[in-house]
């Protein structure tokens, strides 16, 4: 299946919320890939505080396991048991399910250094960083770029699409801008109110 397939298929699971036990049932082993594409869904549309920091410290443990080489995600059965309303996802989905769709007929197999074992380690410190940038973002349209990045990496790990990998690097790249940027408004404002 398609990742457009598997989100559709998460957002018609039955019941009123959907735990990250299913979402891990469904993805198979090509689990953190398509994670990436559903933790960073969330944050391509503005969201309240909460959600963007849940999905990031997420990304984050994902992001470590996948640096030290696991081939599947990992969770305790607590957390595999939390779960988020079927409401936002399938809000989300039906959002990103139009773009999503027309970026999978182009995607391809291309450049062929996404396969081995280093090239995790490399997707894994790569993540850090779009986890990190997305824990700092600017509430609720802060978070846009570093959701989109994160979306464009799981999709080029599951289309081992390495054009969509350095598309998610340039999408970081704007993300840490409108960050720094956003950072400094602040700065200049409290500087101005001391001065």
């Amino acid at each position: 299946m398609r990742t457009s397939e598997v989100l559709i298929k998460l957002a018609e699971e039955p019941g009123e919320r959907l735990s990250l036990d299913a979402i891990f049932q469904n993805l198979g082993d090509r689990s953190f890939a398509l994670l990436l594409v559903i933790l960073g869904l969330p944050n391509c549309i503005p969201m309240p505080p909460p959600i963007p920091l849940i999905c990031a410290f997420l990304l984050l443990a994902v992001a470590l396991q996948m640096t030290f080489g696991r081939r599947t995600p990992w969770a305790p059965r607590y957390v595999l048991g939390k779960s988020v309303a079927k409401s936002d996802v399938r809000r989300a989905t039906a959002r990103v399910l139009p773009y999503l769709v027309k970026l999978e007929k182009w995607t391809q197999p291309r450049m062929d250094w996404l396969n081995g074992s280093l090239m995790g380690v490399v997707v894994g410190l790569l993540l850090i960083l779009l986890s990190l940038g997305l824990l700092t973002a600017a509430p609720f349209i802060g978070q846009i770029p570093w959701g989109f990045a994160i979306c464009l990496l799981g999709l080029g790990l599951v289309e081992r699409d390495g054009v969509l990998v350095l598309a998610a690097l340039v999408a970081g790249v704007i993300g840490a801008s409108l960050s720094a940027g956003f950072v400094y408004a602040i700065f200049i404002g409290i500087k101005r109110l001391i001065v």
